[in-house]
């Protein structure tokens, strides 16, 4: 296969990768980010106490983190028939990505929030301040640099996922590498492929450490006035 025949098949196949990857990072933050903060704050000693809740919300996490992704699509395909009306295509691939993606991003986000400084939580709570409070003036400005962290993590993970969904009609970068490079013997359109899924991941990566870095400079230099004032207009 030329190169003219090759790169229209790659363009298209760029574009529904990244299609299925944004808009299923868009549906893990949504989903995934309330959800490990609910985590935190049901646990013991947490804002929202409630052991039984935390239990019964932290299996079903467990449970859908355990399901390899192939078995997932399996096992969502009357769900994604129902809420895009077909089983094939990038549109039906969102589904069962994002809903692997959302218990996944929601226990790094349970892991994020848990290292901000209880001091400042204790701190806003002795001024008057309520849960929604503490949460967008505290814990998620405090843990941002690694929810950042989290959410380039989540999106190297659907990379790969949107690459396995590809083995099963839905397009992108996975569905070129079977149906040509393994099934065709085209080598070359293989290998091509894997070259464009490591620049993509390793640009993704690089932005995300990046900004994370960014934010935790940031954070590191400015010293405890900013916290001051966050603690002023939380009160």
């Amino acid at each position: 296969m030329t190169w003219s025949e090759m790169q229209p098949l790659l363009e298209q196949a760029c574009w529904d990768t990244l299609y299925m990857v944004g808009w299923s990072t868009l549906i893990a933050v949504v989903g995934g980010l309330p959800l490990g903060i609910l985590l935190v704050l049901t646990d013991r000693g947490g804002l929202l106490q409630n052991v039984v809740a935390n239990k019964v919300i932290g299996q079903i996490v467990n449970i859908a983190r355990s399901l390899p992704f192939i078995i997932l699509m399996v096992a969502l395909m009357t769900f994604t028939r129902w809420i895009t009306g077909t089983t094939i295509g990038r549109e039906a691939a969102i589904v069962p990505l994002a809903v692997g993606a959302i218990p996944f991003f929601a226990r790094l986000v349970e892991t994020a929030v848990r290292e901000v400084d209880h001091g400042l939580v204790e701190a806003v709570q002795a001024m008057g301040g309520n849960t929604w409070t503490i949460v967008r003036k505290v814990l998620v400005p405090e843990s941002l640099p690694s929810l950042i962290s989290s959410t380039t993590t989540t999106v190297v993970a659907l990379i790969g996922y949107s690459a396995m969904a590809g083995t099963v009609g839905a397009g992108g970068l996975g569905d070129i590498a079977i149906r040509y490079g393994y099934q065709r013997f085209e080598t070359g359109l293989m290998w091509i492929t894997v070259a464009i899924l490591a620049v993509v991941i390793s640009l993704i990566q690089f932005a995300g450490d990046y900004a994370a870095r960014s934010l935790h400079r940031r954070g590191a230099h400015s010293g405890p006035a900013p916290k001051l004032r966050l603690l002023k207009a939380a009160s």
